[in-house]
């Protein structure tokens, strides 16, 4: 018998490390989700840059009942179909020679950085640990990753953290050119930093730092979770920024919902993995990667990714149409369909607003720091509900604007 929940629920047995909002989606169908109440929302947030896809796709719900009949689980003692040709597909479409498996982009993360300290370790000996990475910047919520990432507030109360990690601003070559030494065993970075407010990386600063990386024997790590699959127009962000990093992780829009990542490396970085030294349990099972190779197969063609840049213009288009109305975004920008807006001044602090009063108006749409509206939606959303999105996100900003002046 099936119990009945309500939000209410969630405070009664779950951990509270999260606030969700009092809707409870129970179906989603393309961009549009319905909740236990049959009220229906344009989904903006796409799990926030997960449903590459959309909800339910019929080709991804059919591999997946598919490899349901054939097999869910074989431990890493043996390997498996579905495994070895997702890691084909993703070596064949990307610089990297080799691929490790995990559940999530914590998990990709926490493998590229282990890689880069045995690396190091390896080649160079044990003073070369040190990691370079960026303020804002955000890898994941395990220790070593929280410690990697740039915002002190996931760390606190968890310290002592690991130990031989630094931070400079992004987009500032001269204060990494200031930070790196024979010890640094990696910078790590995100082409577009998604958490930390949607910032893209300056073209000729990505360069700069793959040169300094050559110039100190340190490994290039691309943090490509929530940039990659498609999410900006090609593949993975790299491609556009005429970078090539040694590492990149990947996960969100990899498995559109289903729980997997992976790291991806060079044959020559890769080598430091060696047998025994890093595992996963669940890290490369048959039904992640059956659904793996289907969401790599529909999204890396022409249409889809053409598809994402008509879409991004579609979005920005009509962002400022709202902003020369109502005046309350002062920057738009973003790669692809991860597109940010920043509030004007006076909201400062509030874009947290934006996220109840449109889902009041039937849309669901994500921030990215305290002062940035975030939007990540499906790669395939139809230009229909694009502009519906649009239309019920103006009536949310209208709402948020007198709200606040009322105040």
């Amino acid at each position: 018998m099936t119990q009945q929940v309500t939000r209410a629920t969630f405070d009664e047995v779950m951990v509270p490390n999260y606030a969700p909002s009092a809707i409870i989606p129970v179906r989603g169908e393309g961009s549009r989700v319905w909740d236990n109440e049959g009220l229906e929302y344009i989904d903006f947030a796409g799990g926030i840059a997960v449903t590459a896809l959309g909800h339910s796709h019929p080709t991804l719900v059919n591999v997946m009942r598919e490899q349901a009949g054939q097999l869910w689980h074989l431990s890493n003692v043996m390997t498996n179909e579905p495994a070895l040709r997702a890691a084909q597909k993703l070596t064949q479409k990307t610089f990297a020679d080799r691929v490790f498996f995990a559940n999530s982009g914590g998990e990709a993360n926490e493998a590229a950085f282990k890689l880069a300290r045995r690396y190091a370790f390896d080649h160079f000996g044990p003073e070369k640990h040190e990691i370079i990475a960026f303020n804002k910047s955000f890898h994941g919520r395990t220790l070593f990753t929280v410690s990697v990432g740039g915002q002190a507030k996931y760390k606190e109360g968890f310290e002592p953290t690991p130990g031989g990690i630094k931070h400079c601003d992004y987009n500032d070559i001269e204060q990494l050119k200031a930070l790196m030494s024979d010890k640094t065993c990696a910078v790590v970075m995100e082409p577009i930093q998604g958490e930390g407010g949607v910032i893209p990386a300056d073209k000729a600063f990505a360069k700069q730092v793959r040169e300094l990386c050559d110039q100190h024997n340190a490994l290039l790590v691309f943090d490509e979770v929530q940039s990659g699959v498609g999410r900006t127009g090609t593949l993975y962000a790299y491609e556009q920024l005429d970078v090539t990093p040694d590492v990149l992780t990947t996960a969100k829009a990899l498995g559109n919902g289903f729980p997997v990542g992976a790291m991806l490396a060079t044959a020559e970085a890769a080598k430091s993995l060696a047998f025994g030294t890093h595992g996963s349990t669940y890290g490369g099972n048959p039904m992640a990667c059956a659904i793996v190779e289907a969401v790599i197969d529909i999204i890396d063609t022409p249409e889809v990714l053409g598809g994402v840049k008509k879409r991004h213009d579609l979005f920005v288009e009509g962002l400022k149409a709202i902003n020369e109305k109502h005046h309350v975004f002062k920057d738009i920008r973003g790669m692809g369909l991860l597109i940010g807006a920043e509030v004007v001044d006076s909201l400062e602090g509030k874009a947290a607003q934006f996220i109840k009063a449109a889902a009041e108006e039937g849309l669901f749409v994500l921030v990215a720091g305290p002062d940035v509206l975030r939007l990540a939606p499906s790669l395939i959303i139809s230009e229909t509900d694009i502009a519906e999105g649009l239309a019920r996100l103006e009536k949310a900003i209208v709402k948020v604007i007198a709200e606040n002046q009322a105040a």
